[in-house]
């Protein structure tokens, strides 16, 4: 899977949209990048001012390409596109969002079972339904790996997990701040708490879990939406129904001076 899907065309797909959007004086928000190639092309783009933006997801901040050698077919379960990369490229991810290089930390969320799902590619690798489940543990991971070992700090783990999103998608204020008039979505979290993940104490509905065997320090206690508890003492207490349409607004043109920032490559 990842020898097909190369970083080099990675930083070369990721370069001609920037490209594109520069020439269309677009915007461009980048899913899921994983690889130093892309980070230099998001980066020399928004040097020069392109309203571009990037996110990456914790799989790559945290597995690399030997999961997909696992035998037993075990490696199917780490099929994402783009693939995981060689682990050098972890650090660089991790510094592109401690210089702003890379804005968001998404979850890329799309889980399918080893068992009837993923292993129908055993005789076929282009058959393997490619996604994993990291929803879950997404905030855990970046306040573990990230916060804790200095890799970034506090304030950017509430920016690159929440704030930013939020901006960008058209919700901000109602979402991604705590202040008067905002909606109180409030995630109690406790920093010191330590667990092992694994499928045996995850809350997903798949069969198995990426990060199994992870040591993490840092998790989510309680969840409240809108000034209510959803999850309180980790235990769900919401009710259907509850949910409300939100109209996002527009893209905020103010963000490109933001954007447009200029940071080393």
């Amino acid at each position: 899977h990842a020898l097909t899907r190369p970083p080099e065309l990675e930083g070369e797909a990721t370069g001609r949209a920037a490209k594109l959007t520069e020439m269309a004086n677009g915007q461009l928000y980048v899913v899921h990048v994983t690889c130093a190639d892309a980070v230099e092309k998001i980066t020399e783009a928004r040097n020069k001012g392109v309203d571009i933006w990037g996110e990456t997801c914790p799989q790559y901040l945290v597995l690399d390409q030997s999961y997909l050698e696992k035998p037993h077919f075990e490696g199917s379960k780490y099929v994402w596109s783009p693939p995981l990369r060689e682990k050098k490229n972890q650090e660089v991810l991790w510094n592109a969002l401690k210089m702003g290089q890379l804005q968001t930390v998404g979850s890329d969320q799309c889980s399918f079972d080893f068992k009837g799902q993923k292993d129908l590619g055993r005789d076929d690798f282009t058959k393997i339904p490619n996604g994993g489940p990291t929803i879950e543990d997404r905030m855990s991971i970046v306040f573990s790996e990230g916060v804790k070992k200095g890799r970034i700090t506090l304030n950017q783990f509430v920016d690159v997990t929440s704030t930013r999103a939020a901006k960008l998608f058209g919700l901000f204020p109602k979402k991604g701040t705590i202040a008067v008039g905002s909606d109180a979505d409030i995630v109690i979290f406790d920093p010191e708490a330590e667990r092992t993940l694994s499928v045996d104490t995850h809350h997903m509905a798949v069969d198995y879990n990426a990060f199994e065997g992870m040591e993490i320090t840092g998790e989510p206690v309680s969840v409240l939406s809108r000034g209510e508890f959803v999850i309180k003492n980790k235990q769900f207490v919401g009710e259907a129904g509850k949910g409300q349409f939100l109209k996002r607004a527009k893209y905020n043109a103010d963000l490109k001076s933001a954007s447009g920032k200029k940071l080393p490559v």
